[in-house]
């Protein structure tokens, strides 16, 4: 096949696969703007008959869609600050400080990761317990604070760093504070940024570990709204949809903000790993 004529399969069928995975998300946002009972019609329309917001005042005004929007906002950021500030300065530990036991301490974090977090929940919800942190937002984002993953991450990108940048720092008279918030964060810029952006969609997105741990219903988060809305509302899908876009619209606008950042830490960390 000529070059020209295989770039050309190339693209279209690049541009098949974008479609393919852009309609469910569009169609998603068509049924929100849709009136009461018009996306149960058989087949169903693509697009509104006259387009209405009418679902999203329902959301917020009626069923106090915002108090849980809100919730999953702070809850999201509170999780991602806390899980960059420990991952940042773990990995950098792990990566260029010597201590005793390190690499034996990072082998047993890495064997960790086998164990699925499914079996971790019962163990960690009485310790939470123990510790008067259920039903408290402290409860959902401690256990998140800092991850294996996270730390392996930065741990790797680190490696990447001179030791001769690090040791002409400490020369200079540097003390290891000094050294990481100005010569390794700015370094490590890309790959927390990376790791910002799947430490919130994992929060925004985590509905098992909150629906354990958050028993009252003004704490609850947007997935668990929507999953209680679901059982109140099981035939209204506009009023769902409406729902489902509101959950996935600010991480996609995350995503697509950051994107040039999250693609610069995998590959400029995969090459230099």
């Amino acid at each position: 096949m000529k070059p020209r004529a295989a770039a050309i399969l190339l693209h279209a069928l690049l541009i098949a696969l974008a479609v393919g995975t852009a309609f469910p998300l569009l169609w998603m946002l068509s049924v929100s703007l849709m009136p009461a009972g018009e996306a149960s019609a058989f087949p169903p329309p693509l697009l509104p008959s006259h387009a209405t917001l009418a679902n999203y005042r329902e959301l917020f005004g009626r069923e106090g869609i915002g108090r849980y929007f809100f919730n999953s906002v702070v809850l999201a950021s509170l999780a991602t600050v806390l899980s960059l500030m420990f991952n940042s300065t773990a990995g950098y530990a792990f990566a260029k400080l010597r201590f005793a036991g390190r690499e034996r301490i990072f082998r047993t974090l890495l064997a960790a990761l086998v164990i699925p977090a499914q079996v971790a929940m019962l163990p960690l919800f009485l310790l939470l317990k123990w510790l008067g942190l259920v039903n408290t937002y402290a409860g959902v984002v401690v256990p998140g604070m800092a991850g294996i993953f996270g730390i392996f991450l930065v741990r790797q990108y680190a490696l990447t760093i001179p030791d001769e940048l690090l040791e002409a720092a400490r020369i200079d008279g540097a003390g290891e504070a000094r050294i990481f918030f100005a010569i390794v964060l700015p370094v490590l810029k890309p790959i927390l940024v990376t790791l910002a952006i799947f430490t919130f969609l994992g929060t925004w997105n985590d509905f098992m570990w909150p629906l354990i741990v958050l028993t009252d219903q003004d704490l609850y988060t947007l997935p668990i709204a929507l999953a209680v809305l679901s059982r109140e509302h099981v035939q209204d899908n506009e009023l769902m949809m409406a729902g489902s876009v509101l959950t996935v619209l600010p991480v996609l606008a995350l995503f697509l903000a950051l994107q040039r950042y999250y693609i610069r830490g995998i590959l400029v960390g995969s090459v230099k790993g």
